[in-house]
């Protein structure tokens, strides 16, 4: 059997897992798995199995690239700005672009965006078939760019993957909120989404191994939530201070996501089961 060669372009919170998860589900027999990052591999808790190269992605040349059969492009910014974004995502997705002619190799190319290139923001409902795709805010328009470099590249070997918010066990933003004694009052239907980071690295791996991928993923859990009901859920939990409904705040917000990620691929289907998760691990149950 001929050994497929994987390269995970970004080796950060989400990109080092998904490397050492495909090293460590018993890959290597027919698999090489590659982790590309700037710094060197000693900044990396990367697996021994796994290979590295030590490159900004904007360099890449087609010859370093010749070999490998799947990529993962899983970057985050420097900066949270215009301009980071435009010097990360486009960037780097554009320059892959510009090879895609000479890497004959390649079957699939999985780029991570985020949900944030749906602009909606009246609580509508979204799934894989909405479109337009009209984004509101500046980084997320460059984001949508990126999707289009590779889509336009590569064709139907561009595979996107949007995530909706991102929590976990070292995630804890929501968590710190429900902490405060003195909560500003929360929208009553301010309507977010999130998934969990593991839940997250499983399903990058899926995609990059099944046979027959979507050609769009919305990796989000089961259940939008308000913010207010999430609060208040995580306040009672630990045994915080209740949000009150802020009054001057009547209109419904924010944007309901359907998944359409197999259940199976989810440890965490729901906002609750994650959170519960996270409340056992720091001890607040």
């Amino acid at each position: 059997m001929t050994t497929q060669q994987w390269l995970i372009i970004g080796q950060g919170d989400i990109g080092l897992p998904v490397t050492n998860r495909l090293v460590q589900d018993s890959l290597q027999d027919s698999v090489a798995v590659t982790g590309l990052a700037r710094s060197e591999r000693s900044q990396y808790a990367l697996d021994d199995k796994a290979d590295f190269i030590q490159a900004d992605a904007l360099t890449l040349t087609a010859e370093q690239l010749q070999e490998f059969t799947r990529i993962a492009v899983i970057v985050t910014p420097d900066d949270y700005s215009t301009d980071g974004y435009h010097a990360s995502y486009l960037a780097i997705c554009q320059h892959l672009a510009t090879l895609a002619d000479k890497l004959i190799n390649l079957e699939r190319i999985i780029f991570i965006s985020s949900t944030g290139v749906y602009g909606q923001n009246n609580g509508e409902w979204i799934d894989e078939n909405t479109a337009p795709i009209v984004p509101e805010r500046g980084a997320s328009k460059i984001i949508l760019q990126a999707e289009q470099a590779l889509q336009q590249g590569f064709g139907d070997k561009a595979i996107i993957i949007r995530p909706s918010g991102i929590y976990g066990r070292e995630r804890l933003m929501r968590l710190r909120k429900a902490r405060e004694e003195q909560k500003a009052p929360i929208a009553a239907e301010d309507w977010s989404n999130r998934i969990m980071d593991s839940d997250l690295v499983a399903i990058i791996v899926k995609v990059l191994t099944i046979d027959m991928p979507k050609p769009i993923y919305i990796a989000t859990d089961y259940a939008p939530v308000t913010i207010f009901e999430l609060t208040k859920w995580l306040s009672q939990q630990i045994s915080a201070t209740l949000p009150e409904v802020d009054t001057s705040k009547s209109a419904v917000t924010g944007k309901r996501l359907h998944s359409n990620i197999p259940l199976a691929w989810l440890t965490y289907p729901d906002w609750q089961a994650g959170y519960q998760d996270i409340l056992r691990y720091h001890d607040d149950g």
